[in-house]
């Protein structure tokens, strides 16, 4: 029996995910999938465009087995916390034999060597990324130019590979070259027995903004709705598995999405302008005075994107700045990060599961070395602060996201506790 660990946020689940799961069980052998997906809000710093049930519903009508959520601190959180956060879960519940991402590159060895020098950190990086860093650069921006200048002094280390590296400045390019570096680099960090394989990406670049056939990218869906009045999903049906495309269409129809994150600006907003500027400082990833820049912005902007736009500058990128607003906006602070960091998901917590999944569950109870949790609505009775924490800011989370609805009649507070796991007959 051999289980196959995907790293998902399905925001939609589309073709090209429906392609990724067939093709990474054919590779593998895999019997059965794992998805640990991101909640109700996603890495980009933005609110999902509809809610993790719905998503979950989606997955497992389109392959997967059982869905693990990745706690909203990981699922806001950079490229290496969210997938630290997200191979931990896999490595932890004990069942997980193999890890597939999509990349750009399609090839696992640059990728493997890369996460090896992150991993190891030789002091010639260090000092190269340092020296980026006083540049002013963001940190992705300078870990990139410090892997450059690296790989150029060492390149005798790697001339065996010198076909790889050719175009290593384009392969630190790719949004998913560089997530799949910080899965290698996390299953590194762990010691962890889970196989990595790669499937190169097909048709379509994961920040293509256009809709460009049966294969687009969820960022592509994502834009074509924002930008049709009516929500109108029948431009893109063919982008979509039928199964995804009923199930968005029902809860545009019951007014449960889609929501974007200028939905969340008058609470946004509201809670920076009442807050102390040393309150904002607290929170996560808010850095150098930062917080004096964000109480201006919110005193003198009227739309979401003016409030990104001003608080934006060389070091903080629109998708950092969207994860402060979005941790603000739930109340994950700086020691939050700092806790989770250090120790970890503290349980693997059920959206959804099938037959198989039920199967799968029974063998995570026996070897997995976290709680498997499938009720939340006892949270407060758990003695582990850590554990009892990560479930608050879900609940809280949930309870932020639903304000995002059209229909008045789904915005009530507490759907964390009611809402039933999706099982799949």
């Amino acid at each position: 029996m051999k289980v196959l660990g995907l790293v998902v946020e399905y925001n939609p689940f589309h073709n090209g995910h429906l392609y990724h799961i067939k093709e990474a069980k054919k590779i593998t052998g895999a019997e059965y999938v794992v998805c640990v997906m991101s909640g109700n809000f996603i890495q980009r710093g933005e609110p999902a465009i509809v809610n993790k049930w719905a998503r979950t519903k989606m997955a497992l009508l389109g392959g997967a087995d059982l869905v693990i959520e990745l706690p909203v601190p990981y699922a806001l959180a950079s490229a290496e916390y969210f997938a630290y956060g997200a191979v931990k879960i896999l490595n932890d519940i004990g069942i997980t034999d193999y890890l597939c991402f999509g990349s750009e590159t399609g090839k696992i060895k640059p990728l493997d060597d890369i996460a090896g020098i992150l991993c190891d950190e030789p002091l010639l990086y260090k000092s190269l990324l340092k020296n980026e860093l006083k540049k002013g650069l963001s940190y992705p921006a300078a870990k990139n130019f410090a892997l450059l200048k690296y790989f150029h002094t060492e390149k005798e280390l790697y001339k065996n590979i010198d076909k790889f590296y050719k175009g290593i400045d384009n392969l630190l390019d790719k949004s998913n070259n560089i997530l799949g570096i910080e899965y290698l680099k996390a299953l590194k960090r762990l010691n962890s027995k889970i196989v990595p394989f790669t499937i190169k990406r097909i048709n379509n670049d994961y920040n293509t903004e256009k809709i460009t056939g049966s294969i687009s990218s969820a960022t592509a869906i994502r834009k074509h709705l924002l930008n049709t009045q009516d929500f109108s999903l029948q431009n893109i049906s063919e982008t979509l598995p039928k199964s995804s495309f009923k199930i968005l269409d029902e809860e545009f129809s019951n007014g449960r999405g889609p929501v974007f994150a200028s939905c969340f600006y008058p609470v946004i907003s509201a809670l920076i302008r009442k807050m102390p500027a040393n309150y904002i400082k607290e929170t996560a990833y808010v850095q150098e005075g930062l917080e004096n820049r964000i109480k201006r912005a919110a005193d003198n902007t009227g739309t979401y994107n003016e409030l990104v736009g001003k608080i934006c500058t060389k070091r903080y990128t629109i998708t950092r700045v969207q994860r402060i607003l979005m941790s603000i906006m739930i109340g994950i602070t700086s020691n939050d990060i700092k806790n989770f960091i250090q120790f970890g998901p503290q349980y693997a917590r059920i959206l959804g599961f099938n037959e198989s999944g039920k199967y799968l569950m029974s063998l995570i109870k026996k070897k997995s070395s976290i709680p498997l949790i499938q009720k939340t609505a006892n949270f407060k009775n758990y003695c582990n602060p850590l554990l009892k924490r990560m479930l608050e800011l879900e609940s809280i989370s949930t309870d932020l996201y639903v304000l995002g609805y059209k229909n008045p009649e789904y915005k009530k507070a507490g759907q964390e506790f009611t809402q039933k796991i999706i099982k799949i007959e």
